[in-house]
């Protein structure tokens, strides 16, 4: 978790808020409507406890709001008003923390336990100047897979409204719209859960609960054109001349030749934790890998684990990590067998010559761990764990959230991105480790600005490339590839504009975030570009690498769910003989309701013959077709043989619109299946269609 610096007028602390030691928090109950506070306790408790208790505004005279917000993602802008009838869980967070990202997989539990009843609210306050930029936020927001609104946070006043102080930090709101608590860091699902549980069970038998389910338009669902997605990581094997490429976006690896010719993938890209061979096996987000004769390593980083790839067998195994998350901080000494013990975040990997270990860049709990396969033993090896900018022996030494490492042989350099440093540890093969710093001075201290040592300013450094005498250091919001001499602690921009932008000449990169060199060329993950880009380390010159033979994986197919749908009997139908049925749709919208007109909230269709298998032809879909919105369309069923007269053909039509109100940018999933029996007979004409219509309404 991390805290920010309060300015000399402090900040207006947050009613209820009651911050404990670690990374955790007690969510409280508000104030009294006299003024007076009872007790510390969960929500959860007081919930339980009292199922009558009074709730209070947050702040005297003021009802909480996203005014102030300078963008929204996912969503048009939304009032508390449009979320009237719905808990609501805001969650304060920015880019770079990872904190943050180990809560939104909780998110993602609560939203889909509570879909019909909870709506998340991100809060995007920026803690780099990178990252008040709405396009950067929108791009992490696909990037990291979020689905609900994220609102753009850029001068911190909603973070000033609700007094928070510290990055994730939780906000409860009741359906009225009342202020409920506060909770602070990760790892708070089970007393989220119960206090949202209990809630539900409240407010559904006061009848204040608005049951139908919102619908938004995430980014993750705009459809990938390329054959890279958020590229993290790219590893350059010179002697075999292989490129391997972390793909992030899309789960998988890619392995290429250094020309970008004869790319495969390894992994099938679909989110998951599975070994096997490379079409089947599955990664979730892999970031860091080092290559070892045959064998690659892969920090497969959303998935907690290290991933091993047998490039002659074609076969990905788990060498470390249980898939889990690891529940607390550890700090040395600390050792375990690696596949039982829990990883947090690895994000980069790499072995130094001679060494039997793996050397881990552990960005969850902010140290370096060890992996020996010799002695099947891995642990901490640098870091007291405590989040922040300090050198000295492995166990006392600080560092903030590692995401890249690199070696000359002797010393292992280490990217400390929320520090905006650059560390090395010594004394490696001597048995006498020592942490020292080339550039980064502590959590708020970032910017872009060359020179030597304390001079130097960094902003989020994500990757590391030694070679050519030189430490190549990936300055990730700054759009920026950057070399250091690590003997005189200076470093100069190497290639790159502050400014973000996708060209070759002059080059322009977009939050770059892997390096690997290979002869005279460093190869560069150009991560929010989706390439590979090379630079000519003696001329400077930039290329984009073209990857001859790969495209984006195509998505898995699922039956679709139609949420809280309306099921319609409709009577029987007659319909022509032939080898199709067409159907013509309807939606009557109630007055005042509109449907989405965001670029990528598709209509969706699906039409079966539950009993009656093989009656449709293979060319309808099993996941559906998604159409432009509108409120009438007509739908062409091929059958898989012609119908005769007098057969009969039971189909289910279900359909799913994003339902607005004309004043609003919030809406609503609207589901409806038809049942409706089809009686084919001569006394229809041919392409007379079978008419199906509804009246579409939506909650409170």
């Amino acid at each position: 978790m991390i805290c920010p610096r309060l300015s000399s007028r402090s900040l207006w602390l947050l009613a209820g808020l009651a911050m404990i030691a670690g990374l955790s928090a007690i969510l409280t109950r508000a104030g009294r409507p006299d003024g007076s506070r009872p007790p510390a306790q969960s929500l959860a408790e007081a919930v339980a406890s009292d199922p009558s208790f009074q709730l209070v505004s947050y702040r005297q005279g003021e009802r909480p709001s996203f005014d102030g917000g300078v963008g929204w993602i996912n969503s048009g802008p939304i009032r508390m008003s449009d979320l009237r009838g719905k808990i609501v869980l805001i969650d304060f967070w920015t880019f770079c923390c990872i904190n943050c990202h180990h809560v939104l997989p909780d998110l993602a539990r609560l939203e889909e336990k509570y879909r019909n009843e909870l709506v998340v609210i991100g809060v995007h306050t920026a803690k780099f100047l990178a990252e008040q930029n709405t396009e950067n936020i929108r791009r992490k927001v696909r990037e990291y897979r979020i689905k609900h609104p994220v609102v753009n946070d850029a001068n911190q006043v909603i973070w000033r409204r609700f007094g928070v102080q510290s990055w994730p930090t939780l906000v409860l709101l009741d359906p009225s719209g009342e202020y409920l608590g506060a909770l602070s860091g990760e790892g708070h699902y089970e007393e989220l859960d119960r206090a949202i549980g209990k809630l539900v069970a409240i407010h559904k038998e006061r009848g204040d609960l608005n049951l139908s389910p919102m619908k938004f338009s995430p980014e993750m669902d705009r459809p990938s054109d390329g054959p890279l997605l958020f590229p993290g990581k790219v590893v350059a094997d010179a002697p075999g001349k292989r490129l391997f490429v972390s793909d992030t976006g899309h789960n998988r690896i890619i392995q290429a030749g250094l020309d970008g010719k004869n790319a495969i993938a390894i992994g099938s890209g679909d989110e998951g934790f599975e070994d096997g061979p490379f079409d089947r096996a599955r990664f979730n987000r892999p970031q860091g890998m080092y290559l070892d004769g045959e064998t690659l390593y892969v920090a497969d980083t959303e998935n907690h684990a290290i991933r091993t790839v047998d490039l002659k067998s074609r076969q990905v195994n788990t060498i470390a990590g249980t898939g889990k998350q690891m529940p607390r901080m550890v700090a040395i000494p600390f050792s375990g067998p690696p596949k039982t013990t829990p990883l947090s975040s690895p994000w980069d990997i790499i072995r130094i010559p001679g060494d039997s270990g793996l050397y881990i860049a552990m960005a969850g709990p902010h140290q370096i761990w060890r992996l020996d396969p010799i002695s099947d033993r891995i642990g901490v090896f640098a870091g007291s764990g405590y989040e922040n900018i300090l050198d000295g022996p492995p166990a006392d030494a600080r560092f903030a959230q590692p995401s890249g490492l690199a070696t000359d042989g002797e010393h292992l350099f280490v990217a400390d991105s929320e520090v905006s440093g650059v560390r090395l540890i010594s004394g490696i093969k001597e048995g006498l480790p020592m942490v020292r710093t080339i550039v980064g001075e502590g959590l708020f201290e970032f910017g872009d600005r060359d020179g030597k040592g304390a001079a130097v300013r960094l902003q989020h450094c994500l990757g590391l490339a030694y070679g050519n005498g030189h430490l190549f250091i990936a300055d990730t919001y700054n759009n920026k590839v950057k070399a250091c001499v690590p003997r005189t602690h200076t470093v100069h921009t190497f290639a790159g504009s502050h400014k973000p932008g996708d060209s070759d000449n002059p080059p322009r990169f977009y939050e770059p975030g892997g390096l690997s060199v290979a002869g005279d060329e460093l190869y560069v993950a150009d991560t929010n570009n989706h390439k590979i880009r090379v630079v000519d380390l003696k001329s400077h010159a930039v290329k984009s690498l073209t990857l001859d033979g790969i495209t984006a994986p195509k998505p898995a197919v699922h039956r679709p769910r139609f949420p809280n749908a309306t099921v319609l009997d409709a009577p029987q139908a007659l319909a022509a003989p032939g080898d199709s049925v067409t159907l013509d749709v309807s939606l009557e919208l109630a007055e005042g309701l509109k449907l989405s007109e965001e670029d990528n909230s598709r209509m969706l269709y699906l039409v079966e013959a539950p009993d009656q298998s093989g009656a449709l032809s293979e060319k309808v879909s099993p996941s559906g077709e998604k159409i432009k919105p509108t409120n009438r369309f007509t739908i062409q069923v091929p059958l898989a043989h012609p119908a005769a007269d007098g057969e009969t053909l039971n189909l289910k039509v279900s359909t799913m619109a994003l339902v607005c109100r004309h004043a609003s940018s919030v809406c609503y999933i609207k589901s409806l299946v038809w049942n409706v029996p089809v009686k084919f007979s001569s006394a229809k004409k041919p392409g007379e269609p079978v008419v199906l219509s509804a009246p579409v309404s939506v909650g409170r």
